[in-house]
């Protein structure tokens, strides 16, 4: 008895070790994540049906990897339509082998959400935003970034020269 036990235990938590969760976010959610960070942040706006976004969520992950030391934080918010989530998403996620802490934003005014992240924000994806609460870092970038800007931004987001 106590072996079944103990295998149904080990099932559970490497099911939930293994599973990957969609956190449902409203923008003052996002807003308050970002507000309240202790540790530097990138928050990436992105979806499973944009190219540009897909493309360059691998060298976020592989780019903030390389800033463990620094705690560097990556949230990759969805702005997948609301039939997606979470199931869509989460299976979008194991596909594609993303590691990152995953949000979905439950919002559909664009005229109401964008200017809460940057008042420049077109509502066009990918965007990111940098924030560094050490120093009042924030940087908003609302289209692709290549991957050697990347690593010179967060150079800037930790205080790297």
């Amino acid at each position: 008895m106590k072996k079944q036990i103990l295998i149904l235990c080990m099932i559970f938590f490497f099911h939930a070790a293994n599973s990957q969760q969609v956190a449902k976010y409203k923008i003052q959610d996002v807003v308050k994540y970002m507000d309240t960070a202790t540790v530097p942040l990138v928050v990436n706006f992105w979806a499973s049906w944009c190219k540009p976004c897909v493309e360059e969520i691998p060298w976020f992950e592989k780019a903030v990897a390389e800033y463990a030391k620094d705690k560097v934080r990556l949230l990759l918010v969805s702005l997948d339509f609301e039939e997606d989530y979470p199931n869509g998403i989460i299976a979008f996620a194991k596909k594609k082998g993303y590691r990152s802490s995953l949000a979905w934003l439950d919002e559909t005014n664009a005229d109401e959400f964008c200017p809460a992240i940057d008042s420049t924000w077109s509502g066009a994806i990918p965007a990111t935003v940098f924030v560094n609460k050490a120093f009042n870092y924030r940087l908003f970038i609302g289209h692709q970034i290549p991957e050697p800007r990347l690593a010179l931004e967060l150079k800037k987001l930790v205080g790297e020269k």
